[in-house]
């Protein structure tokens, strides 16, 4: 078929009508089998072109227009026209959310989840992409396509596939095409959002375990100057772990290999490393939390090596205790700091949850490894029993030698969790007892100050002290 010069050029009501005229020509030919191969997939690429403007594209996002797209993706015997429909499809779901409801109601969501079962990275691609876009506000049956279809033994294949090819000999050396890439993300998305809607089916994707830490172990990471290191397909498959169930024997036997029992946790470790210098905000809050409550969920269930090797990894170090804890350079510093990041209050809530469980859930221990001054607030939320007299109590801590044992006992202040000896001493020296009654007096005119504005209703200080017989006036011969 010869392309017009118009072909996929047209514009405003000329180009409502091209499209109408082609969808035409596409449902004619299912009934009657008249274009040609070539003529066919000639006009689902214009229809592709100016799909990717909703303007003016109205016809393929109609109930008409999708159900002529779904039936020559999944009806039709050629593959080319087959996937040419199928991006068309991607594209109407992803830019008009109407047309997902439409889609599920043309009842082929079970022959795509069929579809899905083919080897093939193309088909991988376009069809997990369909059905990941096609589970947001719509009432598809997913429990259905996992019991009738086979959709989560699909998944896992493809997972398991991908998983061999990158722990191959070659693997880490070779990247994957563009397609696989691209397939092996969607796949994964997808994983993570049919576990999130079937929540009573997980055991159907416990398989799937192996093959996603195999996955993240097998890439190699981002280097330091990487801006997304959680990009794909790390930060989906991190998000791929969040549903599923780790607690099982199955599960633990591939979290924590005898060979290498620390190796999935210290990989996600590198990952929040890289990941919290490398993200700002709004970035954070999305990206970052899934990885923390990741680590938090596979701490929960290691043994106790693993536990330790966490530890080692996050508690604070010497370097963390020789100023206020959140304020040095490293792994610990860089979470303490985004503790209380008004901009990503989840990401703040995951790492406090996170140093609790670290903390073997003990508020003595919890406020050694982070100090008082962030542990108050998360304690208090959680009502969790802790006074503030009971500082007193943990006022040292152990410190890791250079041998590897925490055996170094050093003072710490339990407000801020840095060693005593490095607190910076005033130099400045100690006020008089005439600079401090004249300090007194610029406090109580102050406060008097204040309160005479309205604006707030404040207690001066200085006047309770005097009320209370805390404070004394210097007499006269001073």
């Amino acid at each position: 078929m010869v392309q017009s010069a118009s072909f996929g050029k047209l514009i405003g009501p000329a180009k409502h009508d091209a499209v109408k005229r082609l969808l035409d020509k596409l449902a004619g030919d299912l009934e009657s089998d008249s274009l040609g191969p070539q003529s066919r997939e000639s006009i689902l690429e214009e229809l592709k072109i100016y799909g990717r403007d909703p303007n003016y594209a109205d016809p393929i996002f109609t109930e008409y227009g999708i159900q002529t797209l779904v039936r020559h993706a999944f009806d039709s015997t050629s593959v080319d026209t087959s996937r040419g429909a199928l991006r068309i499809l991607c594209n109407a779901l992803l830019l008009k959310p109407e047309t997902r409801q439409r889609f599920v109601d043309t009842g082929y969501a079970a022959k795509a989840s069929e579809r899905l079962k083919n080897d093939n990275p193309d088909d991988e691609f376009l069809v997990s992409r369909l059905l990941l876009i096609s589970t947001y506000n719509t009432n598809i049956d997913l429990p259905k396509l996992i019991a009738q279809h086979g959709l989560a033994e699909s998944i896992v294949s493809h997972l398991a596939r991908h998983a061999k090819e990158l722990s191959s000999p070659t693997g880490r050396s070779t990247p994957l095409n563009a397609m696989e890439f691209m397939a092996l993300e969607e796949t994964l998305k997808l994983a993570f959002n049919v576990s999130q809607f079937c929540p009573n089916h997980l055991a159907s994707f416990e398989p799937a375990i192996p093959h996603i830490i195999t996955i993240l172990c097998s890439l190699s990471l981002p280097s330091p100057q990487n801006k997304t290191p959680l990009g794909p397909p790390f930060g989906p498959a991190v998000n791929a772990v969040l549903n599923l169930d780790l607690s099982t024997p199955t599960a633990k036997e591939h979290l924590y290999p005898a060979t290498s029992p620390s190796s999935f946790s210290d990989r996600l470790i590198e990952l929040l490393a890289l990941s919290v210098k490398a993200y700002k905000n709004p970035d954070l809050e999305q990206t970052v939390t899934p990885l923390v409550c990741a680590l938090s969920l596979v701490y929960e269930h290691a043994p106790a090596l693993v536990k330790q090797s966490i530890q080692s990894a996050l508690l604070p170090t010497e370097k963390d205790r020789e100023d206020a804890l959140g304020k040095a350079d490293t792994l610990h510093g860089h979470l303490l700091q985004n503790w209380s990041n008004p901009e990503a209050p989840e990401l703040g809530k995951a790492i406090a949850h996170l140093y609790f469980d670290l903390s073997d859930k003990d508020p003595h221990k919890f406020v050694k490894n982070v100090g008082y001054g962030y542990a108050s607030g998360f304690l208090f939320q959680n009502n969790i029993s802790f006074t503030p007299e009971e500082l007193s109590k943990g006022g040292e801590t152990e410190v890791e030698g250079e041998d590897g044992v925490r055996e170094i006992r050093r003072p710490v202040n339990p407000i801020t969790g840095q060693f005593l000896d490095t607190e910076r001493v005033s130099e400045l020296p100690e006020m008089t007892d005439e600079e401090k009654e004249r300090e007194a007096e610029r406090l109580f005119v102050l406060f008097e100050r204040l309160k005479q504005t309205g604006i707030i209703d404040v207690q001066n200080p200085v006047e309770q002290a005097m009320r209370e017989g805390r404070f004394e006036e210097l007499p006269d011969d001073k």
